[in-house]
């Protein structure tokens, strides 16, 4: 069998390579969104998008759903989003896309994928039709990780914590500051205490940023994650922080 490996591609794009399959979160691939954000650091390499089995979509939002991207993935692999918001990917061509609810399950080869809920308001528009966040646990190989996608704490995290080796929780976002709705390190670090994966890799930081604040890339990006593994060390101990730069890779092996 071939090694599980998660690689941190930036921001809320994940690469989960388990059971000799290649599922990909939340592409984001290009050097620039709506022209006033922009990607600080490496472009990711063509290699992400090759061969992809699975997409998983946690909202509408264009930096965690950007078409141009999943136009890259290319191919007739499912896309599975949240329910509500499959018109809006057929409508460009998209007809794999799968809707899902919280706590509908859906097989990718041999990955068992569970949509979890998420308290995130996820429309694509702020006038647009109402669709709801999602996070996803994916079990394979022997190794259950969940993607939390954008969203606040919410007392459904302790049940979804049974057995998990790996949580993927967003600490930051593309600005100075974060509003409701989202996580913040320390908010983070009380997650993955209700969670209680064996490992907490943080996600959505160090990536993008907006134009006008590149003068802070630094402060910016690299803080965030930083902070998140001292809070966690104060609040969770028995829980591993993986701090991944972007493009980064942690191999994994079952929990005993």
């Amino acid at each position: 069998m071939s090694a599980a490996r998660i690689t941190f591609v930036g921001h809320a794009t994940v690469l989960l390579e388990l059971a000799g399959l290649r599922l990909l979160t939340d592409p984001v691939l290009r050097p620039r969104l709506l022209g006033i954000i922009r990607r600080h650091g490496a472009q990711p390499g063509a290699e992400v998008a090759k061969a992809i089995d699975g997409v998983l979509i946690s909202h509408m939002h264009h930096d965690h759903l950007d078409f141009p991207s999943l136009r890259m993935v290319g191919g007739k692999a499912p896309i599975l989003v949240p329910s509500g918001g499959g018109r809006t990917f057929r409508r460009r061509g998209f007809d794999q896309a799968v809707e899902l609810s919280p706590g509908d399950r859906t097989a990718i080869g041999a990955a068992d994928v569970r949509a979890t809920a998420a308290v995130h308001e996820g429309r694509r528009f702020k006038l647009g039709p109402r669709v709801d966040a999602l996070g996803y646990v994916v079990a394979a190989a022997g190794l259950r990780v969940y993607f939390a996608g954008d969203t606040d704490l919410f007392d459904g995290m302790r049940r979804l914590g049974e057995d998990l080796d790996v949580a993927l929780l967003p600490v930051a976002g593309w600005g100075a500051k974060v509003g409701t709705g989202h996580l913040d390190p320390r908010r983070a670090a009380k997650a993955a205490a209700m969670l209680r994966p064996r490992i907490a890799i943080p996600i959505h930081w160090g990536t993008l940023i907006r134009a006008d604040q590149r003068h802070r890339a630094g402060e910016l990006s690299n803080e965030p994650a930083q902070r998140f593994a001292a809070q966690l060390a104060e609040i969770a101990p028995d829980v591993e922080a993986c701090v991944l730069e972007p493009g980064a890779a942690l191999e994994l092996s079952p929990s005993a």
